[in-house]
């Protein structure tokens, strides 16, 4: 079998693949948990929602403020903000001055905000939130694509993701420039080491019969098989799948795999991947490189909100 194209295997999601529904719904669970104490048990949640601090402001004020970068960021999350301010109520326009993927400086206006002062007080936390988290993910993401530059490997993400934020997380990736993996458990066969293993299918024939019977039953999917050790490739690529996953491969061994599969599959480093690595990785052969440390491990951003004062 000869190597499928890389887009088979790889995708970006854009924010057309985002149902518009879900993201309405996820920044009202967001905003519920903020005012009324959703999670929380009946005792400890007000009667109604409700922002006690802003409540105090006077009504009808109008103002404007500027969402700004603190440090140097790759942007995301510039298309929830209308959203975000839609939910809660409307009553603000917003002018976006940077869009998601955009690489900002510190000090860099994002976008501007005008309109009703309770409405922008009460959507500003929930607005940063889902700002910085998801510029961390893109701004680290960025950088471990960097370390991969001049290389033809594509860096990959993984289901490592918070729940509930799948989507957007990988959307964050995305933006930063790397490349989504599967999305969940049914859009791809993906024969992990705990599958053949309850299959008794670690190895030889077994390995490859496994192999086959996945690629019958799902013959329009894509079909990975992960493999911990050399000799569990040849049953592998015998059975024809489309992708190896090399799990934990030192460097040597990753270069070792690549040669030995050549054309008949594409090729997947993961396991212990850091950006220290990558460069020595790129250069084996490999088709992608796969880490969940750029979901999960990165760093909320630091962006602000600087507040122009009412307007009565």
């Amino acid at each position: 079998m000869s190597k499928r194209p890389l887009e088979d295997l790889s995708a970006r999601l854009s924010w057309a693949d985002i149902d518009a529904a879900f993201v309405r719904s996820f920044i009202a669970a967001a905003r519920d948990e903020d005012m009324g104490g959703a999670g929380l048990v009946a005792s400890r949640r007000p009667p109604a929602p409700i922002d006690v601090t802003t409540n105090l402001m006077p009504r009808g004020a109008i103002s404007g403020a500027t969402l700004n970068a603190r440090r140097d960021i790759v942007v995301c999350g510039m298309e929830l903000v209308p959203v975000i301010l839609e939910v809660y109520g409307g009553c603000v326009k917003f002018e976006a001055l940077a869009a998601d993927g955009d690489r900002v400086a510190k000090g860099a206006p994002l976008g501007r905000l005008h309109g009703e002062v309770g409405t922008i007080l009460r959507a500003e936390r929930v607005m940063l939130n889902f700002l910085q988290k998801l510029s961390g993910i893109s701004t680290l993401t960025a950088r471990y694509v960097a370390a991969l530059e001049g290389s033809p490997t594509r860096l990959l993400d993984t289901r490592k993701t918070t729940p509930g934020w799948r989507v957007l997380e990988k959307y964050a990736v995305a933006r930063g420039g790397g490349w989504n993996h599967r999305m969940g458990l049914f859009d791809r066969v993906m024969l992990k080491d705990n599958h053949l293993a309850a299959a008794g299918a670690t190895g030889g024939s077994a390995l490859t019969d496994a192999v086959r019977t996945a690629i019958a039953r799902h013959p329009g999917m894509m079909v990975e098989v992960e493999v911990d050790r050399i000799a569990q490739i040849p049953p592998v690529l015998e059975a024809g799948a489309h992708i190896v996953l090399l799990d934990n491969f030192t460097v040597p061994e990753l270069a070792e795999a690549a040669s030995l599969i050549g054309d008949k599959a594409r090729t997947e480093a993961s396991g212990g991947i850091t950006i220290e690595t990558l460069p020595a990785i790129g250069k084996t052969g490999v088709d992608f490189a796969s880490t969940g440390a750029i979901t999960h491990g990165s760093v909320w951003v630091d962006i602000g909100l600087d507040w122009d004062g009412p307007q009565m």
